[in-house]
């Protein structure tokens, strides 16, 4: 229950630094996300994140070399 609040709170403060998200929809994927991470096992978290951050990185990259920033889109 506790987890679910935290992935809620979460989940709602980053949905608002996010272009085209609210916060009660960053919340509902708070609290999928803690659920998610209950279930799943080590190996699998541990390869989710490595996958966010290298999409992230990606992302970057690109945005650099078009020479904008993502949050002045």
């Amino acid at each position: 229950m506790i987890g679910k609040i935290l992935g809620a709170i979460a989940g709602s403060q980053l949905a608002k630094s996010t272009r085209g998200m609210g916060g009660t929809s960053g919340a509902i994927l708070g609290v999928g996300a803690a659920a998610l991470a209950k279930r799943a096992s080590l190996p699998v978290l541990i390869a989710v994140s490595a996958g966010g951050y290298l999409l992230k990185r990606q992302m970057e990259k690109r945005a650099a070399a078009e020479g904008t920033r993502d949050d002045q889109l």
